[in-house]
């Protein structure tokens, strides 16, 4: 069975409104689950083609201050 999870999960969020959107990070991350992960990769990657140059800037300088509290 060829099973395309990019799609499925995009399939799974047409349509979705901004609160919906919100909803379903927010679920994802506070549940921990690891099985959410993909959901929330997708989720950024589709952000991060988007995004402008200053968008994606801001974004890699919280993503480091955040790894190197780990």
């Amino acid at each position: 069975m060829d099973l395309n999870l990019r799609q499925a999960i995009k399939n799974n969020i047409a349509g979705h409104n901004e609160d919906q959107l919100e909803a379903t990070i927010a679920e994802a991350v506070d549940s921990g689950e690891e099985k959410m992960l993909p959901g929330l990769g997708v989720l950024f990657e589709m952000y991060w083609q988007q995004a402008s140059e200053d968008d994606r800037e801001t974004m890699l300088q919280t993503l480091e201050q955040e790894v190197g509290k780990l």
